[in-house]
């Protein structure tokens, strides 16, 4: 096919997923039969009509009414509906839909690049995995992965329970996280699936953020300069997937959101310490439902093991992610011990949708649950020593698998760093060298795939991190 030929056919599904149609009522492909509805809040139901058609809506004993607007597109927001269910959906205009089977309970957005996509059927233990996999009460919808220059309103695919015949290809983590948090709360649970491997986090903004912020031009520049030019649905492009596959979400009533991505922006980590908050914030804002939960998953550790202290884009995206936990309603499961070297699609996906559940139950439904491996606070000098302090620590810090502490470097004001000795101290960890009598800064697993072992007695291993803010691989990259 032409590039011509790719663009004229982009152009033709632009036309049928942003344009409504102005006949009978319909409703995009996400309300439907089987469908998760959010407890406990408004519930959003929208579609298209006649322009000027008066429009109904009954769900669970609630009931709402508009009329479609000039441009045929209509939008209600029922009271909350009554939890549990099945309920039915009525919605009459000039014609009369009805949608069956309606689950109300917490609905998930599962989004990122390939570890986020990356499914069941590939993930360690699939075949058993897979075998036990008949959950009537959790509901998938897969997003099609559609690149569009323009938001659209709506997308392809449908909502199917969790059985052995639908679980193979959906996202290995989001199943593992829903399924944990089914368990636990005892609710129903809608997982949507909008990820996409190989994807850097500004295919998933909208124009409007990229171009508001001076740090972020570059990228729409750098795009719009390439030569040869780009075709139209590569999914590489700015804003691309945010059209075509997150719009048609908007407005859904969610939950929260479980985030996944980070690897196709390690070369420019230092920009993804605002490029990465600013997408949480604007999804927040686009939903207007407030700070709604948004649980993320740090880099796993991968490729060979350095022999010394090195810089690492890897450890800096790390700590670009770590930094967004200053927004509220976050939380980070740190899988720095998850990964393989030869693999970055490390097949435990179990563990890490663990992890995004604990921190779920945790922040999101106040339960009694450790959800995060330490943090690190601060530090003090003396005697040539470095005395660290952290948050997170519940029961104390240990080494994960015994043994004497790993992965600490030490440096001094030169800035060169080699290997140091830590140990546990109540609730501190004391780093030295005998090689550096005046240590300026310490560094903990800083790598792409480090050697270390620092965690809690809850078994949760600690995040990378560093006490110095000197200039890295990304610095000024954007």
């Amino acid at each position: 096919m032409t590039r011509r030929m790719m663009i004229r056919s982009a152009l033709l599904g632009l036309i049928v997923a942003v344009s409504p149609s102005a006949a009978a009522v319909k409703l995009p492909a996400l309300i439907a039969d089987g469908m998760v509805v959010q407890r406990g809040g408004r519930v959003p139901i929208w579609g298209t009509a006649e322009p000027g058609e008066r429009v109904n809506v009954t769900m669970g004993g609630r009931q709402a009414t508009t009329s479609a607007g000039d441009d045929g597109r209509w939008i209600v927001r029922l009271d909350p509906v009554p939890g549990g269910g099945p309920v039915q959906m009525v919605v009459t205009g000039s014609n009369r839909i009805e949608v069956r089977d309606i689950l109300v309970g917490d609905v998930w957005i599962c989004a990122g690049q390939s570890n986020m996509e990356w499914p069941v059927r590939r993930s360690r233990d699939a075949e058993a995995e897979i075998a036990a996999a008949n959950h009537p009460l959790i509901r998938l919808f897969s997003v099609r992965q559609t690149v569009f220059p323009l938001p659209a309103l709506d997308t392809q695919g449908s909502w199917d329970p969790v059985t052995p015949e639908t679980i193979p290809k959906f996202s290995a983590v989001g199943y593992f996280f829903g399924r944990e948090i089914h368990k636990t709360m005892d609710v129903p649970v809608g997982l949507i699936d909008v990820s996409k491997g190989d994807t850097a986090a500004e295919v998933w903004m909208s124009l409007d953020v990229l171009q508001r912020d001076a740090d972020f031009r570059p990228i729409l520049e750098r795009w719009k300069a390439a030569d040869p030019p780009h075709v139209a649905d590569d999914p590489h492009t700015p804003t691309g997937l945010y059209n075509g596959m997150i719009s048609p979400v908007i407005p859904y009533g969610v939950k929260g959101v479980i985030w996944y991505q980070g690897e196709s922006n390690d070369d420019r980590a230092e920009q993804y310490r605002r490029l990465f908050p600013a997408l949480i914030r604007s999804w927040r804002q686009e939903w207007d439902q407030g700070d709604f939960p948004f649980l993320f998953v740090q880099l796993a550790n991968l490729g060979r093991r350095d022999p010394g202290p090195v810089d690492s884009t890897w450890a800096e995206l790390r700590e670009a992610q770590l930094m967004a936990l200053s927004l509220p309603n976050t939380a980070m499961a740190v899988a720095i011990d998850l990964g393989e070297a030869d693999n970055i699609h490390p097949p435990n996906k179990q563990d890490v949708g663990s992890r995004l559940a604990r921190a779920a139950k945790a922040i999101v439904y106040g339960r009694d649950e450790v959800h995060s491996g330490p943090i690190y606070r601060s530090l003090s000098m003396r005697e040539g020593k470095v005395r660290l302090r952290f948050d997170h620590l519940d029961g104390g810090l240990t080494a994960l698998g015994g043994g004497g502490l790993r992965g600490f470097a030490i440096a001094g004001e030169d800035r060169k760093f080699v290997w140091a000795e830590a140990a546990i101290e109540a609730e501190e960890i004391v780093v030295w060298s005998d090689k550096l009598p005046a240590p300026a800064a310490v560094r903990y697993a800083w790598g792409n795939n480090p050697d270390c072992n620092l965690g809690n007695k809850a078994g949760l291993p600690a995040s990378p991190f560093r006490t110095d803010d000197w200039p890295g691989l990304t610095s000024g990259k954007r």
